[in-house]
């Protein structure tokens, strides 16, 4: 789908005119070098978009168009530089996105309408919020949105959707006239300026009753014999990883689903990315029954939670492995924040706290577009006064962050 055109924007004094739209069959098309470089130029990077993470998923057939991911990263050049790049892709079906549109696609069927194909600019299967539309300054990233909702018109699909946006892809979305959606995810973050001094100064920063619920978890945990080893970056084995995997894919099936990710994904992870992995295995009478595979920059400060499963039914294992071990590894690292993911009220009882995120849209159908935009003001309405209940729940003691 190499396809190339011009894309006008708007461009600060002394530059020209002009960029490049070029259309590639994905990150593999493009030169690591490129992608990377313009990707830490932006604030807040995330591994998630690194050249190494999105090839991998469309080399390992986990997001490639038999999956319903075809690739189609749009791109802007000038005089021979990329100046700004997107994830996109043309999808099929909803999976895998975490911002749920189903009921926008049911209206459209029910008016004999094809809400499929769409175009989605997301990492996918990673609800992890970042930047998206990478570009080398603010006229580059304006121009970028414009490019891509124009090859959205020249493709005829139903709709844009960029999904976790970073805040200077949401002013530009915004600027672009696209519509914004909110919603709502939970994330830890560690007491400020030199962190917690242990996950027992962190737990006095509870309420009594949090505390005596985390502590009893726990305990419920241990008292069934359960340790953790944790493995990290390159100290993560195969028989490690290829552990993981059984837990990963054995959880999903039990829910119904295969899972969304290939061994091979994980194979080119462990080859191209290590640094960017913490695994927590849980272990009992000398023998793996579980585990939680964390991303981390450390250098940013951030650890996320992604992915997990496991093989035997404990109580309490997956709070285990998924918050507590990976927040007592953040103190002991003195990283500032953990995101535990999409959804998840219950997080809130483990003190990681509702913060915002963002997602813009654009639908080719003017009238649809009308009924989504009321829709959203609705929502957003619904979302301010959803924040304003949970933090009247807060796990944390009257005055504590």
């Amino acid at each position: 789908m190499n396809a190339e055109s011009k894309a006008h924007g708007a461009d600060s004094p002394g530059e020209g005119t002009d960029y490049v739209t070029r259309v590639f069959e994905g990150a593999s098309a493009l030169e690591a070098s490129d992608w990377n470089g313009l990707l830490l130029a932006q604030p807040e990077p995330t591994p998630f978009m690194r050249h190494e993470f999105l090839a991998a998923l469309e080399a390992s057939g986990s997001a490639c168009e038999a999956t319903g991911w075809r690739p189609a990263f749009v791109t802007l050049w000038r005089s021979g530089r990329l100046e700004a790049a997107c994830p996109l892709y043309i999808k099929r079906h909803s999976y895998g996105e975490y911002v749920f549109d189903w009921a926008w696609a049911r209206a459209y069927r029910e008016h004999g309408l094809a809400y499929f194909p769409k175009a989605v600019c997301a990492v996918p299967f990673t609800p992890v919020p970042g930047p998206r539309l990478l570009a080398r300054n603010p006229q580059a990233r304006a121009a970028l949105v414009r490019a891509v909702v124009q090859q959205c018109g020249d493709w005829g699909v139903s709709s844009l959707h960029l999904l976790f946006v970073s805040e200077d892809d949401r002013r530009a979305c915004e600027a672009a006239g696209l519509m914004l959606r909110e919603t709502v995810q939970f994330h830890w973050t560690n007491a400020q300026p030199t962190g917690h001094a242990g996950f027992e100064a962190f737990l006095a920063t509870l309420s009594q009753d949090k505390r005596k619920k985390i502590r009893q978890e726990r305990r419920k945990v241990a008292e069934a014999g359960v340790t953790f080893r944790v493995a990290e970056g390159p100290a993560i084995t195969p028989q490690d990883w290829d552990f993981f995997y059984r837990c990963y894919a054995q959880t999903y099936r039990e829910h119904g689903n295969p899972p969304y990710l290939t061994p091979e994904f994980f194979a080119r992870m462990a080859r191209d990315m290590p640094e960017a992995w913490v695994l927590f295995i849980a272990e009992r009478a000398g023998q793996p029954i579980a585990a939680s595979l964390v991303a981390c920059d450390r250098q940013a400060g951030v650890a996320w939670g992604r992915y997990w499963g496991a093989l035997e039914r404990v109580d309490c294992l997956h709070f285990e492995a998924c918050y507590y071990q990976p927040l007592q590894w953040c103190i002991e690292q003195g990283l500032h924040r953990f995101e535990g993911g999409a959804q998840g009220e219950h997080k809130m009882a483990r003190a990681l706290m509702p913060v915002r995120t963002f997602s813009a849209h654009w639908l080719a159908h003017p009238a649809f577009a009308e009924a989504v935009q009321r829709f959203l003001q609705q929502e957003g309405e619904g979302i301010g006064a959803y924040l304003e209940h949970l933090q009247e729940r807060s796990p944390y003691r009257q005055g504590d962050a």
